[in-house]
């Protein structure tokens, strides 16, 4: 799953890197711990050029109460056993909460990076997971629109997709891989004429040699930290980038480790 992840506001950076519009108001602030419940910014299909921000934990416009959905299986309930060789149908399209959301409310999540930790740790044994080639990027995500009914009051929320782990996340531990997407389909991602077998197409695990690894403070299993001292490595000798050759039984070869110096990220960038 992918239930956190980072985002540092950079208005500069958003308008120049996905083409849209100023935002006239004002903006939130950085996030560096977006939990479930959190306000985080996206860009949807039907205002693909201006910042909404939106609660991370989906709540179908037809359910009583909130359900905070964070996450949206690629493969529905179809590969319960994470198989990261499954070629099977994409279950997502069938689920009740999601089946109509990927078909015309997608979204692209805007992050800098995301934690995840072992499947038996989990957050107890954080990792900050981010491009090596870019500072920003997108999460594939579907959103939805949701009423109180008691009160009125509506709630805009969306969930994360994920899909079988890549070379990162297989080599932390972890089953599973939020679904980044490549910036050339992000506007394929928002477009609702593209054929739903196309869109489909789009959730496929992210290349593992192109992310970086880092362990960082379990003080980020706290969902009230947010601070950017959480993206900072807690022993820069386990910093890992994955060199890696893919075999045909997946393993992974020729891991390496390397030491930098450590300075304070500037606004809108981690490293």
């Amino acid at each position: 799953m992918c239930g956190r992840f980072v985002q540092i506001i950079d208005i500069d950076l958003f308008v120049k890197r996905f083409g849209i519009n100023r935002p006239e108001n004002g903006t939130m602030e950085s996030n560096y711990n977006v939990a479930p419940g959190d306000l985080a910014y996206v860009l949807t299909n039907d205002k693909p050029n201006e910042l909404q921000a939106f609660r991370f934990g989906l709540t179908p416009s037809w359910a009583k109460k909130p359900m905070y959905l964070i996450n949206a299986r690629a493969e529905g309930d179809l590969n319960p056993e994470n198989d990261i060789n499954y070629s099977g149908e994409a279950g997502i399209v069938r689920k009740p909460a999601f089946r109509t959301a990927i078909r015309s409310q997608r979204c692209l999540v805007i992050a800098n990076a995301f934690y995840e930790g072992p499947a038996k740790e989990k957050l107890g044994k954080p990792y900050l997971i981010s491009r090596k080639d870019e500072d920003i990027f997108s999460f594939a995500g579907i959103w939805d629109t949701w009423v109180n009914d008691s009160t009125g009051e509506v709630s805009n929320t969306f969930s994360v997709i994920t899909t079988v782990a890549n070379e990162a996340t297989q080599q932390i531990g972890h089953p599973r891989s939020p679904v980044i997407l490549h910036k050339k389909d992000e506007k394929h991602w928002l477009n609702l004429d593209l054929p739903l077998e196309k869109v489909l197409e789009l959730l496929k695990p992210f290349p593992g040699d192109l992310l970086k690894t880092e362990a960082v403070s379990i003080q980020v299993k706290d969902p009230k930290n947010k601070s950017r001292d959480l993206i900072i490595p807690i022993d820069e000798s386990k910093v890992t980038e994955f060199d890696i050759t893919v075999k045909k039984d997946l393993r992974l070869e020729g891991m390496g480790s390397g030491k930098r110096k450590q300075e304070p990220p500037e606004q809108g960038k981690l490293f």
